[in-house]
């Protein structure tokens, strides 16, 4: 998760809104898939949150 720290909150905003427009339309993905991007959006949305606070 690493990665997201090189995002802009905009490219972060961006990434999450895409991971659950997935997560919203997909019904085949297996638990660990649905957690793994649940964890990503978690990941990108701290990101957004200490980025609006500094």
């Amino acid at each position: 998760m690493a990665k997201e720290n090189k995002l802009s909150y905009d490219e972060a905003i961006k990434r999450a809104e895409d991971i659950i427009a997935q997560l919203e339309q997909s019904e085949a993905l297996s638990m660990e898939e649905y957690k793994q991007k649940a964890a990503e959006v978690t990941a990108l949305l701290k990101l957004c949150h200490s980025e609006l606070l500094s």
